[in-house]
């Protein structure tokens, strides 16, 4: 039987996973990738990290601070059968300690803000192999000053898509005040 917290955290997820139209989207903005190492920055339960290994047929690392989001993943990845592709490691998004150029892809949905939109460019772009990619996700803040940001730190913008405050409301907002309401 589930713990509380693992039932709640199981019932977020099915509610997250009507977002991962948005990771996918994201995804398919890229040029082709043959089976590329991506990042994923902050991943938690790892929902997109798991998508991302099944749009690229590459390997996944996700990286996170929190043990029991970490553990979530790593059942997740075993029950998929990709504990080939998708590795998991516990560390904060600050300090990060990879070889320069490991990755093609960085992925960041939602974890950016934390250590700050342009600090997290620059700090992060030493790990992106030549012609690497950096994906993110953040607040839609001051997105003019962000996409000017982007070409400061050295990146050519591909392209970008925000989300309007209905489509967060009815697909991730309501229905989760929902079940924090019903438990």
């Amino acid at each position: 039987m589930l713990s509380e917290e693992a039932w709640f955290q199981k019932q977020k997820d099915r509610i997250r996973k009507r977002l991962l139209k948005y990771t996918r989207k994201a995804f398919w903005m890229l040029p082709k990738l043959n089976k590329p190492h991506i990042l994923d920055i902050g991943c938690g339960s790892g929902l997109p990290t798991m998508e991302l290994a099944r749009l690229s047929s590459g390997e996944v690392t996700g990286l996170d601070i929190d043990q029991g989001m970490l553990d979530v993943l790593r059942g997740n990845v075993e029950k998929a059968g990709l504990s080939d592709r998708v590795k998991v490691v516990k560390h904060s998004l600050f300090g990060m300690e990879f070889p320069d150029e490991s990755f093609d892809v960085i992925w960041a949905e939602g974890s950016i803000n934390v250590i700050g939109f342009q600090k997290g460019l620059q700090e992060w772009k030493r790990f992106l192999k030549p012609g690497g990619f950096m994906v993110v996700h953040d607040e839609t803040a001051n997105v003019d000053e962000k996409l000017g940001q982007i070409s400061t730190c050295g990146y050519e913008l591909l392209g970008y898509f925000g989300l309007d405050v209905a489509t967060w409301w009815t697909e991730y907002f309501a229905p989760l005040e929902k079940l924090v309401l019903e438990t």
